[in-house]
């Protein structure tokens, strides 16, 4: 598997893009709706699958494309080329505020695994599929479900996840204890697992949820301060509609005659 050799540069610190240079020929393949920008000569096509360049036949992509879908991913990903003499450049931007982790699988033992929502473009060769979890407690009651994606091949891959970026690397036998909606991504050798909170009070009016994340070493992990379902949760708790926001600032002075003198009821 020799997946394209591609150079990229990352921009923003929040609201971060990465800027991927191509040679004549060179693609990086990524999630439908991810890119930003490309320059002229940029060929962009859909496809079924991952844009893995082993040869598969109709049926093999379907059946990888499939396993996409058992992700909560589309059926179809797009493969931006270059099709022009020189060097062309095509940017994707991150989904929501966070960073962007540029990850060389060569350098990982050809293989991570990821939350099913993290990728976002890779180079192409890179292999996107499914990762069954062997433990059942991880499946049924992890934050990121039984299935993961994972990542395999010898090229660049990007992931995103919100809000910063922490790197562990585990020593044989450390072990981290982590929300399980934090865990963004892992080498293929740190065991996985969840476990109970332990207390049935911590559990209830902890606040952290009935269960955590385990990972023990060696091995990489990689890990994000603020889960996009996280911010989700508070910006829908903090909408008019959900009747916990408002519409003016929350530090007005006006406070109920405000709404009063708006209309509001």
């Amino acid at each position: 598997m020799n997946a394209h050799e591609i150079d990229y540069v990352l921009h923003g610190d929040d609201m971060q893009c990465v800027e991927i240079e191509l040679d004549p020929n060179e693609s990086v393949v990524a999630e439908a709706g991810g890119m930003m920008m490309m320059e002229d000569g940029i060929d962009m096509e859909t496809i079924f699958g991952d844009g893995d360049n082993s040869q598969k036949g109709f049926l093999g992509k379907l059946v990888g494309a499939g396993k996409r879908v058992l992700t909560g991913e589309s059926l179809f990903m797009t493969v931006f080329t270059n099709k022009g003499v020189g060097k062309r450049k095509v940017s994707f931007a991150a989904p929501y505020p966070g960073k962007i982790i540029p990850v060389d699988l060569s350098e990982l033992g050809g293989k991570i695994i990821c939350q099913k929502d993290s990728f976002l473009c890779a180079a192409k060769g890179v292999s996107v599929g499914i990762d069954f979890q062997r433990k059942l407690g991880t499946g049924f009651f992890g934050g990121e479900g039984f299935i993961m994606q994972k990542l395999e091949g010898d090229g660049l891959a990007f992931l995103h996840a919100g809000g910063t970026i922490v790197r562990r690397d585990l020593q044989p036998g450390e072990k981290l204890r982590i929300d399980t909606g934090c865990l963004v991504a892992l080498t293929k050798e740190v065991d996985y697992n969840i476990e109970f909170v332990g207390k049935v009070k911590t559990a209830f009016f902890g606040g952290e949820g009935l269960f955590f994340a385990t990972v023990q070493g060696p091995g990489t992990v990689w890990i994000q301060t603020l889960p996009f379902s996280r911010l989700a949760d508070r910006v829908i708790a903090s909408a008019p509609s959900a009747g916990g926001g408002d519409s003016r600032g929350e530090g007005s002075i006006l406070g109920g005659l405000g709404r009063l003198l708006d209309g509001d009821r």
